[in-house]
């Protein structure tokens, strides 16, 4: 699932392809710019604001793209066959001598005057991966709210930019609050630290393959514990024993039924706003559906 992460690793590999280079094939295939022919101009750089793309050419142009929930550019070289989806899907093609990138499934694709990026990116909050990330700016934003769930909150793209679904739960549950929590009832410090967290988790996945939470070092707290804000809610009947533990990957997304890796406790589903969201209700606090 993209998040600020991976969008990142996405405008690396495009970058690297792509910037530089004059373009000798191109072909936007979505109706309202299937005729913008961008050939024989240079790309100028590929960057990540939050969850979008924004890729630069020259002329004074920006093509804007949005991957939400499975979208994907993928960058083949010449002889190499096209893999990410059948041709229909395709929604981008931007090629040069070197390499051909590919945008399969883009729900946004727009091409607009670079001095007009606002327009795409200008509601976002400070960038957890970005030069203008502001921890202080991103607190403030999600206090404005603060009767709005914890979960909701954090997704809200205004407040923070780069979290996405996967990263909104395992936070919740580093916290130990549940996501439907509203941001108000959170205990003092809790929010400053989970803002801070956020930021670690999105850097320490930046260039990995595949998106790790569980890593105790860089929660910088003992495997146990988590954020170690507020103790274990008290449910009033034995808990079961947490199993043995193996390196997973997550501590709930996506681990429904499955046993906490701290307490035993199966983890829950729900959804929130139409999302799949994870918790355990032995370890989290607060309202539930």
């Amino acid at each position: 699932m993209p998040e600020g992460d991976t969008v990142l690793q996405t405008a690396t590999r495009l970058h690297a392809a792509l910037a530089g280079q004059v373009l000798t094939r191109s072909d936007l295939r979505v109706p309202r710019f299937a005729t913008a022919d961008l050939t024989g101009r240079t790309v100028l750089d590929v960057t990540a604001r939050g969850k979008h793309l924004l890729t630069r050419i020259e002329g004074g142009l920006t093509l804007h793209s949005h991957l939400r929930m499975d979208g994907a550019w993928r960058v083949f070289s010449p002889d190499e066959r096209w893999r990410g989806g059948p041709g229909h899907q395709i929604r981008a093609i931007l090629g040069n001598t070197e390499h051909t990138a590919v945008g399969y499934r883009l729900p946004v694709l727009e091409l607009l005057r670079t001095d007009e990026e606002d327009r795409a990116v200008g509601h976002l909050g400070p960038d957890l991966l970005g030069p203008d990330w502001d921890p202080g700016l991103a607190l403030d934003r999600l206090l404005a709210a603060p009767d709005r769930p914890l979960g909701e909150a954090l997704l809200d793209q205004r407040n923070l930019a780069g979290i996405g679904n996967v990263y909104k739960c395992e936070l919740c549950f580093l916290a130990r609050v549940t996501p439907w929590l509203p941001v108000g009832a959170l205990p003092d410090g809790v929010l400053p630290r989970l803002v801070a967290l956020a930021e670690r988790l999105l850097h320490a996945n930046r260039d990995r393959p595949t998106r790790t939470t569980t890593i105790t070092s860089e929660l910088r707290t003992p495997p146990n514990r988590g954020l170690a804000l507020s103790p274990a809610p008290d449910t009033g009947h034995p808990r079961p024993r947490p199993p043995h533990r193996v390196q997973e990957r997550l501590f709930v997304y996506g681990r429904a039924r499955r046993p906490c890796l701290r307490c035993g406790t199966p983890i829950r589903l729900a959804d929130q706003d139409d999302r799949p969201t994870y918790w355990c209700p032995g370890c989290q606090s607060g309202p539930t559906p």
